[in-house]
């Protein structure tokens, strides 16, 4: 028997004894066994706050940004091992392939949020707030990492993938990981473990693993750490209720399994693609993992009238559904991860069976191909049908987590509505119509109750990524029995890692505090112009102040002659009686024209790569034929970018970096002098190439 160690305090090290032994799913043989006895849990949290969590601190989310995406190009050489593990679990190579190649890709996905985050260790949340007449007081705030360790207690459906998804956003938080994964599949969760930790691509003490009972890990969180937990509803809710948590008020994320429920639009008719699609995607949520899924399909709501077609449909799919050992040709369902699995699910099955009838389906008589039906963790595809789904409500009480699902009528939209609400919150539904204004009548009836709605049709199916699938630029949880809680969703999920604290004081500090340029501030008057200056010599705050530019008649006109805007506020002979202007008003694109013609420094080769946007652009009086303005160019933000590069285009390899300029147009009127304003961003080479 094979010693699946954890990973704890800087070693890998053994519990005392055997709590839990690991069998292969498809064969029945033993893989090892695993045990956290005496492990000092205390020790292992306070390890991941103080090693891990300093060094994740002081790296900024560009840094822990490339550092993901190193990792993930890392495990993606190493994972023809993992998909050879993956299939004890019972998983066939599609299983796979969303496990394994699905959490590297949440790597991914988080890596390439640096961009959407400052180079800084902490985050710069919104915009500034006003909180003063003039302008010397104002709000701001800022989020930084919790000093912490996100405690990830993880179910055994995905042991890769659970892992991935959750660790790519606390790592990118600035947060260290304590994974304690399901013991049931977590000889792949520590494969993986153990290449990362090899790699030495993240700092020491920024993951650990727990194999085994972690029952008195919770007993040792602190305020600043945060809790996930993902698996059935009653031990989430045992351990979110635990005094440890609730007193000192622990961030607790809950994502339970939940009934979850795909609805077929009264517009998708037996003869229309949707229809087939409902039927397909039906049967592969039924049959994927198993049906081992939290957001597998469970209850399905049909138009009365083609309850009976549906039915037919699924059934002949499922029958064609070949089950047993991955490994074998023609295999697409593998089996469930256990054989105590097999006792749970057999269990769900008689207790649903008493209130509504299999139609398709035998938990003791189905073929195996390739297996011992005996040895391994085999179950039939059971198909239910329940004709009163508002009075036998066991459907909507009791999940069976495996290919387990129910066929029911509705007479409405409203009563499918209704019936999917039974489900008291799911993580996901589905609504296949080709109708779009049936399918914005089932969202906005349904959303209240659902973490995420797929709506499928024929011009979406062939790129949708399915009922099943959280994607990581979405958010994955939903309210109710499935949890209440929240994750991934992109800059959201990072968020749920940091902390935000409102910041008060002047524009100047506040940009010394914040490194982002704050109006008001105290800038810095730059004698050469900031445009003859590489990225790494600048700074926030350096600041142009330009020359004055009259606006005349002339330039309104020959501006309106040029675009083409002849809108009546540009012309010298409207009758302005009864309009917001007094006269003749210049264009605002012609004065972002100007402006640009005032700051620009367009004499020589400078750094300045390309000007490649305008941001926030807003005129905020009108300027008339006269008014003289100029201009206040200042240094707003510094941003890293990425090269990357092509082959043969020398064009791509060069370095740069992003500038934001805060642009302010002024005229002379001392009480109220700003015109309009903007932010540009240039993109400027580094000095050092």
């Amino acid at each position: 028997m094979q010693e699946i160690k954890s990973y704890i305090c800087g070693e890998w090290k053994s519990g005392e004894g055997v709590e839990t032994e690991l069998f292969n799913a498809i064969t029945g043989e033993k893989i090892g066994g695993v045990s956290s006895k005496g492990f000092d849990f205390d020790a292992v949290l306070k390890y991941g706050r103080t090693t891990g969590g300093k060094k994740l601190r002081k790296m900024t989310f560009h840094e822990r940004g490339r550092m993901l995406k190193a990792l993930a190009l890392y495990l993606l050489k190493n994972k023809k091992k993992y998909y050879e593990i993956s299939a004890w679990t019972g998983a066939t190579k599609s299983d796979s392939w969303v496990d394994i190649e699905g959490g590297i890709g949440n790597l991914f996905a988080n890596s390439s949020l640096r961009r959407q985050f400052p180079n800084l260790p902490y985050y710069v949340d919104g915009e500034a707030a006003p909180l003063s007449k003039n302008g010397t007081f104002i709000g701001h705030h800022i989020m930084v990492p919790k000093e912490g360790v996100a405690v990830h207690i993880n179910a055994f459906n995905f042991p890769v993938w659970g892992m991935l998804e959750k660790i790519a956003v606390n790592l990118m938080a600035g947060v260290p990981a304590v994974v304690k994964p399901s013991s049931v599949t977590s000889y792949l969760t520590q494969a993986v473990v153990e290449d990362i930790i090899a790699s030495k691509i993240l700092p020491e003490g920024a993951l650990q693993l727990v194999l085994g009972s972690a029952r008195e890990l919770i007993n040792y969180v602190k305020p600043s750490d945060v809790v996930s937990f993902t698996g059935s509803a009653s031990t989430g809710l045992k351990l979110k209720s635990n005094p440890v948590i609730t007193q000192n008020n622990v961030p607790f994320n809950l994502e339970a399994d939940s009934l979850n429920a795909i609805v077929l639009g009264q517009k998708a008719t037996p003869d229309t693609p949707e229809f087939k699609i409902f039927v397909k995607e039906i049967v592969r949520e039924m049959t994927s993992k198993a049906g081992q899924k939290c957001t597998a399909i469970r209850r399905i709501f049909v138009p009365e009238q083609y309850v009976d077609e549906v039915q037919a449909a699924v059934s002949d799919r499922l029958a064609k559904t070949i089950i047993g050992d991955p490994s074998e040709e023609g295999v697409r369902m593998g089996s469930l991860a256990s054989i105590d699995q097999v006792k749970e699910v057999r269990e769900k099955v008689e207790a649903l069976a008493e209130s509504q009838n299999i139609v398709f389906g035998d938990m003791n008589d189905f073929e195996v191909t390739g297996a011992d039906k005996e040895k391994g963790a085999f179950f039939s595809p059971i198909l239910f049908r329940n004709d009163a789904p508002f009075e036998k409500t066991d459907v909507h009480s009791i999940e069976a987590f495996g290919p387990v699902s129910t066929i029911m009528p509705y007479k409405t939209m409203d009563d499918a509505i209704e019936l999917c609400k039974m489900g008291k919150g799911s993580l996901v539904s589905t609504i296949v119509t080709p109708d779009d204004k049936e399918a914005r009548e089932y969202v906005v009836g349904a959303a209240s109750m659902h973490g995420r709605i797929l709506v499928l049709n024929e011009e979406c199916a062939k790129e949708s990524t399915g009922h099943g699938s959280p994607l990581p630029l979405l958010t994955h949880g939903g309210p109710g029995r499935a949890g209440g809680g929240e994750e991934m969703g992109g800059k959201r999920g990072i968020m749920h890692y940091l902390q935000r604290t409102a910041l008060q004081g002047h524009p100047s500090t506040i940009t010394e505090i914040t490194q982002v340029y704050q109006q008001g501030a105290k800038g810095n008057v730059l004698e050469e112009h900031p445009f003859k200056k590489y990225f790494e010599e600048l700074n926030v705050g350096d600041q142009l102040i330009t020359e004055a530019r009259e606006i005349t008649a002339d330039d309104i006109d020959q501006f309106a002659a040029l675009s083409g805007d002849n809108f009546y506020a540009h012309k010298r002979d409207t009758n302005f009686e009864g309009t917001m202007f007094d006269e003749q008003v210049a264009h605002g694109y012609f004065l972002m024209s100007a402006t640009a013609g005032l700051f620009v420094d367009s004499y020589d080769m400078n750094p300045v790569l390309l000007n490649y946007g305008i941001d926030n652009l807003r005129f905020t009086k009108p300027v008339y034929a006269g008014a003289k303005m100029h201009v206040r160019f200042t240094c707003k933000e510094l941003i890293p970018n990425d090269v990357t590069e092509k082959e043969d285009d020398p064009k791509t390899k060069i370095k740069r970096g992003i500038v934001k300029w805060m642009v302010e147009m002024l005229d002379e009127d001392p009480e109220e002098p700003l015109v309009g304003f903007a932010t540009i961003l240039t993109m400027v080479k580094l000095k050092n190439q």
